[in-house]
């Protein structure tokens, strides 16, 4: 599933605690809302949401697992710089996946999934110039839509475990996120989709996934605090 469209950090004591405090952790880093470098306690986290601390050990193991924590035995655990040699790991593999997604669809093109998209592109439009946070969950939606009429939610599942740097990049770049060019390509690969032009579709999500080649010197150059340092 994407982000929820505002940070819902609260834990509902009548649902497993486990995976909820793992999906608060992982936004939280995401959003920057716990910053790269930063450190992190178990017995802080517990005490600060009234739990235990096993199921804050469980999420910070799974958090490892993803990247984007580093556990230290006995010393400490801190958020982990994102790496971009990760982030574009992550793109390279999530653009093979996206792309075979869109050929799917565009062979089989669906009035309803079209109906729903091009109001997503509205609700995009709208909010382009005056909330980006809100343009970002929406570009999320975007993505699991079509990922989910394809019948590939468990695809996107995969995809949701390894873009989560992808992800924190997203939100450092709210100053230079193009986000007319972003609706533009959004239309372009709906449009695509629509006409059942399949070799269309697969090129207009592989150009819109290959904007992150352009934008990440930008946005590693504005935030160097959040990085890993490049090896000269």
């Amino acid at each position: 599933m994407p982000f929820a469209h505002g940070p819902v950090w609260d834990l509902d004591h009548s649902l497993p605690i486990g995976p909820q405090l793992h999906r608060i952790l992982r936004e939280r880093i995401v959003r920057n809302d716990l910053a790269s470098g930063s450190k992190i306690s178990e017995s802080e986290i517990a005490k600060s949401y009234s739990i235990s601390r096993q199921p804050v050990r469980e999420a910070f193991i799974k958090l490892s697992e993803e990247g984007l924590i580093l556990i230290r035995p006995q010393r400490s655990t801190i958020v982990r710089k994102i790496d971009p040699v990760t982030v574009l790991e992550a793109r390279f593999v999530r653009e093979a996946i996206e792309a075979d997604i869109v050929k799917l669809l565009a062979k089989r093109s669906d009035p309803a999934v079209i109906k729903e998209l091009r109001a997503q592109l509205a609700e995009q439009q709208r909010v382009a110039h005056n909330d980006p946070t809100r343009f970002i969950l929406l570009d999320e939606l975007f993505h699991w839509t079509l990922a989910e009429a394809a019948d590939k939610a468990n695809v996107w599942r995969f995809i949701e475990g390894l873009k989560s740097q992808m992800d924190r990049v997203r939100f450092l770049s709210f100053s230079l996120f193009p986000t007319t060019k972003l609706i533009e390509q959004h239309k372009e690969i709906v449009d695509s989709i629509e006409t059942g032009d399949v070799r269309q579709a697969e090129m207009s999500i592989r150009v819109h996934l290959n904007e992150i080649l352009t934008d990440l010197p930008a946005i590693q150059a504005e935030n160097p605090d959040f990085f890993v340092e490049t090896q000269q």
